[in-house]
């Protein structure tokens, strides 16, 4: 029997985003416990630029096809699979193999999507909304009334953390390296903007805390702002590490926390849904419910084709987009 061929994404040496091949693959089949997803577009990370060029935590195996996040509809079933239809509208955190016309999953991998929800706010929002969600509520313990600084504002996770910081009570303070994402984390909800191109970060946030310092930071950027942020905290407060956009992992003094009472949290999406699952699920049902109702809405800055995808991993990983990037998938 001929097998049924589809368009993908390949990553067949790893290297730079211009290295990426569009091919024509055969369409995965799904095993028992899994489900085929018709793909209608695919969320663009950071992580897709380190993967593919070899620097993530793990290294997949060669050829690989990279896409960690997807939205369409349900076009197969394996055996053992209960509660889902061929034809549910769902999305799904796949790790890998996103940038395709088709891509199978995990069943516990999947949310089914209310009515309201578009295909592609559901392709921007998992990672994002799934890291920042953990790191707010099982990591930081954040409360109602503290205040969130949220570095590399302008991304698709900074603007989540706005969102979500907002959501849950917080006082907001963005700081990002233009003014047109600061525009977006206004947009998204902060309170507060800082240009840390032109401002002095730590004098700004000494100014707009009163010299009280704050209580959580959010820091998916790294390099030289990480230890200006944690010399901001005030006593007890906690130093979220999300990733290090900047390209640089920056050592802090440990007499810092010391002297502040104060916590560096590391953040690991990933590892929390293979060790927590039944939070994580928590965690998805609850995020999911509130962008049904309108709460939390993805900021999508730039759409890209298949085809295209390279350039959409250039934009993210050089740090040009404002706000979530996503790849649509035509299957014309």
């Amino acid at each position: 029997m001929l097998k049924r061929i589809m368009r993908a994404i390949e990553c067949t040496k790893l290297g730079a985003p211009e290295d990426l091949e569009l091919r024509d693959v055969p369409i995965p089949e799904p095993m028992r416990g899994q489900a085929r997803i018709r793909v209608h577009a695919a969320g663009v990370n950071f992580t897709d630029s380190l993967r593919i060029a070899g620097r993530y935590q793990a290294v997949q195996e060669l050829p690989f096809t990279p896409g960690l996040e997807v939205s369409g509809t349900l076009d197969a079933v394996g055996e053992g699979v209960t509660g889902l239809s061929v034809g549910d509208r769902v999305a799904a955190f796949t790790d890998y193999g996103g940038f395709a016309e088709y891509v199978t999953a995990p069943v516990e991998s999947l949310i089914r999507l209310a009515d309201g929800v578009s295909l592609d706010d559901a392709a921007a929002f998992l990672s994002a909304f799934g890291t920042t969600h953990h790191a707010y509520r099982q990591r930081a313990r954040l409360r109602s009334g503290e205040t969130v600084l949220v570095l590399g504002a302008g991304g698709g996770v900074g603007l989540a953390a706005v969102q979500l910081a907002k959501v849950l009570g917080a006082h907001v303070i963005a700081a990002a390296s233009t003014d047109a994402k600061l525009d977006a984390a206004r947009m998204s909800g902060a309170d507060e903007l800082i240009n840390y191109r032109s401002d002095g970060l730590r004098d700004r946030l000494r100014t707009l805390t009163g010299g009280r310092g704050i209580d959580v930071v959010y820091d998916p950027v790294g390099g030289t702002l990480t230890e200006q942020a944690f010399r901001s905290l005030r006593w007890g407060g906690r130093h979220l590490v999300i990733g290090f956009a900047a390209g640089t992992i920056p050592s802090l003094p440990l007499n810092l926390p010391l002297l502040k009472g104060s916590s560096i949290l590391g953040v690991f999406w990933g590892a929390f849904m293979q060790h927590e699952p039944q939070q994580h699920r928590e965690n998805l049902h609850e995020l999911f419910a509130w962008l049904a109702e309108g709460r939390l809405r993805p900021h999508i800055g730039a759409r890209y084709r298949l085809a295209e995808a390279s350039r959409a991993i250039r934009s993210v990983s050089e740090g040009g987009a404002v706000g979530k990037t996503i790849l649509s998938i035509d299957h014309g």
